[in-house]
């Protein structure tokens, strides 16, 4: 069975999905790629983000703090299950943004989870976090 059509969609959403806080905040559009249910772990908040809302707000949170200079999606893998119906991508980034008058970068990974309902794919799990410092 050929994959690469459903996988370009699935890298097409998450790719949207990104732009839609990394290009400036969309929190409508943004939202329509977030599954009602998602659930996000992240370094920087413990426990879980659960739900929709949560999942927004926290990216809104970042978005609302931060300014943004440069956002970089490398070395994408794609993983389809369940018949065609839920995926795994993961990847790696590099971000550069000014948060507290401080210029940071940071390189990390991000894995999220998705399922298919009807024609859309949608972010049901995220998990990202900085890349290990090399000794």
């Amino acid at each position: 069975m050929d994959l690469t059509a459903e996988i370009h969609a699935i890298l097409t959403t998450i790719k949207a999905m990104n732009r839609c806080w990394t290009e400036g905040w969309n929190e409508k559009l943004f939202r329509q790629y977030i599954h009602p249910d998602a659930v996000a772990i992240v370094p920087t908040t413990s426990g879980r983000l659960e739900g929709q809302d949560a999942y927004v707000a926290g990216w809104r949170a970042f978005c609302e703090a931060a300014g943004i200079h440069e956002w970089r999606e490398t070395d994408h893998k794609v993983r389809i299950y369940s018949g065609g119906k839920s995926a795994v991508v993961t990847y790696l980034f590099s971000i550069t943004f000014v948060i507290g008058g401080q210029k940071q970068t940071m390189h990390g990974r991000d894995m999220f989870f998705l399922v298919k309902e009807g024609r859309k794919w949608l972010v049901v799990a995220d998990q990202f976090s900085p890349e290990p410092v090399q000794s």
